[in-house]
């Protein structure tokens, strides 16, 4: 690292080089006490005037008659105990009058715990927390959705979270029954199929009639979402048996009963443990395979046993990348068995498609490769959407849960090695060392190319942040456009990375770190989030969210002023058609003149909030002074002007 870093500066000298940098300096002085909002007066209750007006009886009706008006015992009363008896302790949402009733009864029957409702500023927003939240939690929230708007607004995050096997729950309002509709909105808002906008990419729905109904759908609804494959579910809690006495006379709640995850066929599983201990080179290349800490520490066990590199394709953290059988990629050309664990796209890991006018597909493995695949991936799929890839026929195909298969897979492969194959399995390990000391140190090369540069280099930013949270108990709640925190960060928990988007929708990032800080909270996590500037300005509320409900959350931006990937897509079509690679390609693709001040933005929400950092100098000061700033219980934003990859 450079020699003249700022690391050794003082408060009062910090105040200075921030406010040279574009800091608020009057924020920095306090910074935790100047992010509290001012607080707001509560809405004002009815006077004794307007209450009695509201319990007058209507004109022409006895007092028996008139009671109907008003309700003892309202259903969404049940729909709030049911929705307790399952193991939801969030509720996100952005207001809405289709479940109003629900809404209602949370905060006043419900006493606002369990689940407790968390006030976003848009639908998307919404469920992308949930996705987020699920990744470190390990269970989902549940989302209320205001009809058809409400639905259709929170479409794209439904779709990442199906992309990326997250489940989370659901909740429609809904007006049924058109002649109970009041006039204008109840109709524009109302569905005969109000699910159906997302239904291509939910694993079930259902639209309950009755309050039992809603109970046995929602409790099977929160199975099905948490069996793997996991994926959103959505249920209709329709307005009207929200608002009516309750008249059902005997209601129960099903007990939930988790499913246990499937594994795969203990034959197959024997057969698969033969071939990787008579590999000479065999690699595992894992995505979405673990689900907690022990499948990481499953994964390694099963690496050493056969001395074989692990590619780990970041759809969660598989397997430590300090490991010396740690890979970003590479080896696949030489591996005579690949195994795959959680595969969404088998074709694309032994097979290239260019990108160019004609494209010619070429395989990349051995052409005696043999390909293994254990994964869910199989058991539920649906057409429309093809987020599942090209077509493979796997050597051996094995439907099951991988991390739930991992122990009968290491127990085969310790009784299929003999004792004079496990000496030439160990003699592998020199070799597999050496390979990643080489590529760690390629990876230390690299960065210091750039180091005092503005635009500020992705590397030095990684570095810097690195330098102050190693010796924390810190989270990366967001997928970076760069490989720098994978290739020298420590990265050995499963919390410490919840991979990417799934069905890469922009507009994921903020919201879903929000998520992912709440379920840190609780653990007292410093939850890290480097921030696209493009993707922040889709749902920008998300940090409203954080401030409001006190998440503490550390974001920094990589903000590179502009959609790169489009510029480099332009410029690719340009070169292809032989118009010249120049200033063109920002046409439609950068966010310039002006430029927006993110900064401002996230200030203006109630989060402590420094930048542009646009000199490499004043970036560790101001990255410092934002941690300080988390450890106190609040969001803080530092908005840096970076390189665009």
């Amino acid at each position: 690292m450079s020699d003249d870093r700022s690391d050794g500066l003082n408060r009062r000298e910090f105040l200075t080089a921030a406010t040279a940098a574009g800091v608020a300096a009057g924020s920095l002085a306090r910074p935790a006490e100047a992010q509290v909002p001012a607080k707001t007066l509560p809405a004002r209750p009815p006077n004794e005037a307007e209450r009695a007006m509201e319990q007058e009886i209507p004109e022409g009706y006895t007092a028996e008659e008139a009671a109907r008006f008003f309700v003892s015992d309202p259903g969404s009363d049940f729909m709030v105990d049911v929705i307790k008896s399952l193991d939801i302790d969030y509720l996100a949402t952005n207001p809405g009058s289709s479940f109003r009733g629900l809404h209602e009864s949370l905060v006043n029957y419900g006493g606002n715990r369990r689940p407790e409702l968390l006030t976003c500023t848009h639908e998307e927003q919404a469920v992308a927390m949930g996705h987020g939240y699920f990744k470190v939690a390990g269970k989902p929230i549940a989302v209320a959705c205001h009809g058809t708007v409400g639905i259709q607004h929170a479409a794209m995050a439904v779709y990442n979270a199906w992309c990326d096997r997250a489940p989370v729950i659901l909740i429609g309002g809904n007006h049924l029954d058109a002649t109970q509709r009041r006039v204008g909105v109840e109709w524009a808002h109302s569905a005969q199929d109000c699910v159906k906008p997302i239904r291509d990419y939910t694993k079930w729905d259902d639209t309950p009639v009755s309050l039992q109904h809603f109970a046995e759908s929602t409790v099977r609804a929160y199975k099905l979402a948490m069996t793997p494959p996991r994926a959103p579910v959505a249920i209709i809690a329709d307005g009207h048996l929200q608002e009516e006495q309750r008249h059902e006379a005997a209601l129960t709640i099903p007990r939930y009963a988790p499913t246990q995850p499937p594994r795969g066929d203990d034959n197959a599983v024997r057969e698969a443990a033969g071939w990787l201990v008579g590999a000479e080179t065999p690699i595992i290349i894992a995505d979405r395979m673990a689900h907690d800490q022990q499948g990481m520490a499953l994964l390694v066990e099963l690496a050493e046993l056969l001395q074989a590199p692990v590619i780990d394709r970041a759809g969660r953290t598989n397997f430590p990348n300090d490991h010396y059988l740690y890979r970003r990629g590479g080896g696949i050309a030489r591996a005579d068995v690949i195994l795959g664990l959680e595969l969404n796209d088998i074709w694309g890991t032994v097979n290239s498609l260019p990108d160019t006018v004609h494209r010619e597909p070429r395989r990349t493995a051995r052409p005696d490769a043999r390909v293994i695949s254990i994964g869910v991936g199989d058991l539920f799929m649906k057409s429309n959407y093809q987020n599942f890839q090209r077509y493979y026929d796997a050597d051996l195909s094995i439907s099951g849960d991988a991390q739930a298969t991992l122990p009968s897979l290491i127990e085969a492969v310790r009784s299929a090695m003999p004792r004079g194959r496990r000496a030439a399995v160990a003699a592998r390990e020199e070799a597999n060392r050496r390979q990643y000391a080489a590529q760690r140190a390629q990876s230390l090369e690299a960065a210091r190319y750039g180091w005092d540069a503005s635009p500020i280099s992705t590397a030095r930013l990684s570095m810097e942040l690195w330098d102050l949270v190693k010796d924390k108990d810190w989270a990366l709640v967001s997928r970076t456009r760069f490989a720098w925190p994978h290739s020298f960060w420590k990265i050995d928990q499963y919390h410490q990375y919840i991979g990417d988007s799934g069905g890469a929708g922009v507009g994921y990032g903020a919201p879903a770190a929000v998520g992912a800080a709440l379920a840190h909270r609780e653990h007292g996590r410093l939850p890290i989030n480097i921030q696209p500037d493009g993707d922040m300005m889709y749902v920008p509320g998300a940090f409203w969210t954080a401030a409001h409900h006190r998440i503490p959350l550390l974001s920094i931006t990589h903000n590179n002023r502009g959609y790169h990937q489009e510029i480099m897509h332009l410029q690719r079509m340009a070169a292809r058609r032989q118009r010249g690679v120049d200033g063109s390609a920002n046409i439609g693709n950068v966010l310039e003149d002006p430029f927006i001040d993110l900064a401002a933005m996230a200030r203006s929400m109630g989060v402590w909030a420094a930048g542009p950092i646009t000199d490499p100098d004043d970036l560790a000061p101001a990255l410092r002074a934002a941690i300080d700033v988390v450890e106190q219980g609040v969001p803080a934003f530092v908005d840096v002007i970076c390189q665009p990859r």
